[in-house]
């Protein structure tokens, strides 16, 4: 901001609202109007008022009607007048205080856990902070004027070349920036695919997993979906008992959150299951990058691009704070979506596409990943050691990839450990609050640790924490 501009600003003076009467009486009802704007606190001691021929101008009266009411108002002490200064409310002025009201408390904050293992969120602590605004700045200064017009629903260009190429290096995603739609997450691209009732580019009824997010399956719900459970067991979701479904969502990569990957027999068959009824499905690679004991999953995706929707987003590998995310579509969906997200941009910010593009294209997207990869796993060892000397007795499973793990309990504890963790401060979830209303509880008691929300610093008192509500053995 230049000096220049705001000797212009102050010369200018402030926009002032004032409601005045009909003809006659301006300047009464002019000063009226500004004394108790000044006496109810809505013009705050030292505010700087609008000079004569501005306020004029825009209350439509002379410029004298206006110097006559600050003239008045300065004699009276409302406000004070200084060359150079301009016209100001007066630092003594205090504003009217009614002793009838009754001052109104504001609400108790309600305070949160005290030690975080919840899943389903990075570690907001690591955020990068520095690289990300390096990246938004020369996004920010490279970016062509029409950048800052009416967005593309497609997304901007910039970042769907950048994904085309990351996602098929990093996931074996084969696709075009041209069939690539950002979104702002997984959820956003369920209500553009499913939209309300018949007006949506698919229609259910809808295969998912036996345990999910029940967050999904509402916006499922709302949008009149029918969801058909597919029971789960060691090799990931039951693809054989599929029927007449007219789609099915997975997380092949890292089955959330039981965890563990969707078998190659299986993958294989959910695509000749697509194909032979000509549906199509729908990946959820919500955090496909994080790997620590196992070989690279690629996508489902790249088994048949015209058969698999992929879905990612920026959630669990930077922060959900961004709500950007992207659809992979085969060819026939592409514009179906884009007529249902709308002829603008109205959801993801078009500056942070352009961020997020600079950030991947530059090399700072993988390393952070790989950073991150790293402090993650350590991470999940200390949880696993944490254990095995403090609860010998749970077994510890679907740690080989993502943000959390799952810890197997006797047959009717898992109740009463979440009421006991929730007492001692221990934010976390149990399975059961992710099975299907109508799947059988064939998982097991349990319950979903996350360990990349806690700060670095608090991760050991959490651990602790969980370890003392945990049943013994």
């Amino acid at each position: 901001m230049t000096e220049s501009w705001v000797n212009s600003a102050e010369r200018i003076g402030a926009d002032l609202h004032l409601e005045l009467p009909g003809p006659g009486g301006r300047r009464a009802a002019l000063t009226r109007a500004l004394r108790e704007a000044v006496r109810s606190g809505r013009l705050a001691p030292g505010t700087r008022l609008p000079p004569y021929r501005s306020l004029a101008a825009d209350l439509g009266v002379a410029r004298n009607t206006v110097a006559d009411a600050y003239a008045e108002l300065v004699a009276e002490g409302w406000l004070t007048a200084r060359q150079g200064s301009g016209t100001r409310v007066a630092e003594r002025t205090e504003p009217l205080r009614h002793a009838a009201r009754t001052p109104v408390k504001a609400p108790a904050r309600a305070r949160g856990p005290r030690h975080d293992l919840r899943q389903g969120t990075p570690d907001a602590s690591a955020f990068p902070r520095a690289a990300w605004s390096a990246c938004y700045r020369r996004a920010l200064q490279a970016a062509p004027s029409e950048a800052f017009g009416p967005g593309d629903p497609a997304g901007r260009r910039e970042l769907r070349e950048a994904l085309a190429e990351y996602l098929a290096r990093a996931r074996g995603v084969r696709t075009d920036p041209d069939r690539i739609v950002v979104c702002s997450g997984f959820a956003h691209a369920l209500r553009l695919l499913f939209g309300q009732g018949a007006g949506g580019v698919l229609r259910g009824p809808l295969g998912v997993e036996a345990y999910g997010l029940e967050f999904h399956r509402g916006v499922l719900a709302t949008a009149g979906v029918q969801t058909v459970p597919l029971p789960l067991d060691e090799h990931g979701a039951r693809v054989d008992v599929l029927g007449r479904e007219r789609a099915v969502l997975l997380t092949p990569a890292h089955q959330f959150p039981t965890g563990g990957p969707l078998h190659p027999e299986r993958r294989a068959a959910v695509i000749d299951w697509a194909r032979a009824r000509g549906t199509v499905v729908l990946e959820d690679d919500y955090d496909g990058e994080f790997r620590y004991d196992r070989r690279p999953v690629g996508a489902l995706q790249g088994l048949d691009p015209e058969r698999v929707i992929h879905v990612g987003s920026v959630s669990k590998s930077l922060s959900p704070a961004l709500r950007l995310g992207w659809m992979v579509l085969p060819q026939r969906y592409v514009s179906p979506v884009l007529a249902a997200k709308g002829e603008r941009e109205g959801w993801a910010s078009v500056l942070d596409q352009l961020a997020l593009a600079e950030f991947i294209v530059s090399g700072s997207y993988d390393r952070h990943v790989r950073r991150m990869r790293q402090r993650y796993r350590r991470r999940r060892d200390r949880l696993v050691a944490a254990l095995s000397v403090h609860a010998p007795q749970v077994e510890v499973t679907g740690i080989a990839a993502g943000l959390h793990a799952v810890l197997r309990l006797p047959p009717g504890t898992e109740p009463s450990v979440v009421k006991a963790a929730a007492w001692q401060g221990v934010a976390l979830d149990g399975l059961a609050a992710f099975r299907h209303p109508q799947a059988e509880p064939t998982a097991g008691d349990g319950l979903v640790v996350g360990y990349a929300s806690a700060a670095e610093h608090a991760y050991g008192a959490a651990l602790e924490a969980l370890c003392g509500v945990l049943p013994p053995g």
